[in-house]
């Protein structure tokens, strides 16, 4: 199971003061010294956290899998065929939100994100759908074209007791949905090293996306064993 570590809240801390520092380049540097199998980075319209500058100089230096998170717009789209990531993951985004809040509208956009895919598929590029954990979605992302989906984990990380069960049982059913339609199936959004193993167990997620909590944890004990850490939580929890 591949880890993909998200630096945008490194570029958070930088654009609050305006300043070269610190800086998601180098962030990403050393999560890929500490055991990071892919980066993930997040343009988004408002470019809050994350610039143009970061996206070019992460594709020339990125060994491992670069993942662009964006919006289907005609702009990102532009952007993904100059740049040419290894994938693209397709999230719903809203520029008042302080992170990503739920799912995409898969029916909702069906059309334009068949539109996207079309064109970011002739460009060579792997085409992911961050998705709601409903196998409908799972089924529908497969109609439509996408060559993965990601499932949001946000209401199974903010949940507690019996509700935190039954939001895994839900990610669970997904997952087994995407594997039976031969879609790779990956997760992420909110986990931690606290709730992360119940998701990592999972048979046969081909990987986990995180970004916040190792950047909260790198603020203490550093990137590279930040992410030493979670490899270790994902890679016990997984072998079981």
């Amino acid at each position: 199971m591949i880890l993909g570590v998200n630096v945008d809240h490194v570029a958070t801390v930088r654009q609050a003061r305006g300043t070269f520092e610190p800086d998601p380049v180098m962030a990403a540097v050393l999560a890929i010294l500490g055991g990071a199998d892919g980066i993930t980075v997040h343009l988004r319209e408002d470019r809050r956290h994350i610039q143009d500058r970061d996206l070019k100089l992460l594709r020339e230096i990125v060994p491992v899998e670069l993942n662009l998170e964006m919006a289907a717009t005609d702009e990102m789209v532009k952007i993904a065929q100059e740049v040419r990531p290894d994938m693209v993951t397709i999230v719903p985004e809203r520029r008042e939100e302080l992170t990503t809040e739920g799912g995409l509208d898969v029916r909702g956009l069906k059309k334009r994100l068949r539109d996207v895919v079309k064109v970011l598929h002739g460009s060579g590029i792997q085409v992911s759908f961050f998705i709601n954990p409903d196998p409908k979605d799972v089924a529908l992302s497969k109609e439509i074209g996408a060559d993965m989906v990601e499932i949001h984990t946000g209401h199974y990380a903010n949940a507690r007791g019996k509700k935190q069960l039954d939001e895994l049982e839900q990610v669970k059913k997904a997952v087994q949905k995407g594997l039976k339609l031969d879609l790779q199936v990956n997760a992420g959004h909110g986990l931690t090293y606290y709730n992360v193993r119940p998701i990592a167990s999972i048979p046969g997620l081909r990987g986990l996306y995180i970004g916040h909590s190792i950047v909260s944890r790198a603020v203490l004990v550093g990137i590279q064993e930040a992410v030493r850490q979670m490899k270790a939580l994902i890679e016990s929890a997984s072998c079981r």
